[in-house]
């Protein structure tokens, strides 16, 4: 134990709680079973609550018993960051069905502008705030938005040889542009901000009533399951009102898989994988402009090969496909590494609170 503690002073003297120090001990793979064997306790718990007790603290009152770490509470502080980016594509999509010709393209970059500001502050601070480090979307996350918006009816007018001139801001121009996915996308801020507080704090709740590491995954397993689920729900509800609003096809699977894909991701990176998040957000961009960029490269003489792959995937499952495959085979694979990841306590003890 003596050894222990000299190895992990500076944590034990840092720490406000044992389950900070619990934390820590996981991260440094220090398991329940070890607990238990080397150093006689019967969970990593256990041995953080002696470890606590046993470092000096100036006029500390050292509990005897594990005491519940701050927990982040709802505060309107983020409501209406979360509640903008929705509330100021509504008004540009509005403005889109309004104007015509030089008002329209104007209303079109400002719109774009508008919201993408909008989404940067609204992971600036709340429940999609990634402590300790500057919250920037990425080329790839607006990439997979862009693609929401455009990509679908580009993939549609290159098939068909196009495309003959730039989009227009409607669904029946030479370059068809889909509103109601993007447009339920962000107005999905709102609801990813609240089901990811939702999901911190219970798991904060779960890290101090478990007992022990195995104990806690089993107890976060399913709210992780429970927050996408519930996320999903809501976007699919976006997506129908929003297609119905606009009269355009709610484009219900690729909108659900990419909306999974950006949550997962965020929550990753909130509680501290952000690695993983952006690796597989630009193994997911790639596919998608390759797919893309094939169509168009087959265009050059001799290469009419180059557009076999998208080509079959198209006449398999429609347009639809590129960007539900992608994104589909990246939020599954971030929900098996979420599933490991923020199971352990140390993806959890030093999670900020939401404000």
């Amino acid at each position: 134990m003596k050894a222990l503690m000299d190895r992990h002073r500076a944590l034990c003297e840092r720490a406000v709680d044992p389950l900070e120090i619990a934390a820590g001990l996981e991260a440094q793979g220090i398991t329940d079973r070890t607990a238990a064997i080397r150093f006689r306790h019967r969970d990593v718990f256990s041995l953080a609550e002696e470890m606590y007790a046993r470092t000096p603290r100036d006029g500390d009152a050292r509990p005897s018993r594990r005491t519940a770490p701050p927990v982040p509470r709802a505060r309107t502080a983020w409501v209406v960051p979360a509640l903008l980016p929705g509330a100021l594509c509504a008004a540009a999509v509005a403005g889109l069905r309004l104007t015509h010709g030089q008002p329209r393209l104007i209303t079109a970059v400002a719109g774009v502008l508008a919201v993408f500001l909008a989404t940067r502050a609204a992971v600036r601070r709340g429940p999609l705030a990634t402590p300790g480090r500057k919250p920037t979307a990425g080329l790839p996350v607006w990439w997979l938005a862009g693609y929401a918006l455009l990509g679908e009816g580009l993939l549609r007018t290159a098939l068909a040889g196009g495309p003959d001139g730039p989009p227009n801001g409607t669904a029946d121009g030479p370059w068809p542009v889909a509103l109601a996915p993007f447009l339920a996308l962000a107005l999905a801020c709102a609801p990813a901000a609240w089901t990811a507080h939702l999901f911190t704090t219970a798991a904060r709740r779960r890290l101090t009533a478990s007992r022990g590491l195995d104990d806690f995954a089993a107890a976060v397993r399913p709210l992780l399951l429970g927050a996408v689920a519930l996320f999903l729900a809501a976007l699919a509800a976006l997506l129908a009102a929003a297609g119905a609003a606009l009269g355009e096809p709610a484009a219900q699977p690729q909108a659900l898989t990419l909306g999974a894909l950006l949550l997962l991701a965020r929550l990753l990176a909130v509680h501290g994988s952000a690695r993983a998040s952006s690796l597989v957000l630009s193994a997911t961009a790639l596919a998608q402009a390759t797919a893309l960029a094939l169509l168009f490269a087959a265009r050059l003489p001799g290469c009419g090969a180059l557009a076999a792959p998208t080509e079959a995937l198209v006449a398999a499952w429609g347009p639809a496909a590129v960007p539900t495959v992608t994104c589909g085979i990246g939020a599954l694979t971030l929900l098996v590494h979420a599933a490991r990841r923020l199971t352990k306590a140390s993806a959890h003890a030093r999670t900020e609170p939401a404000c």
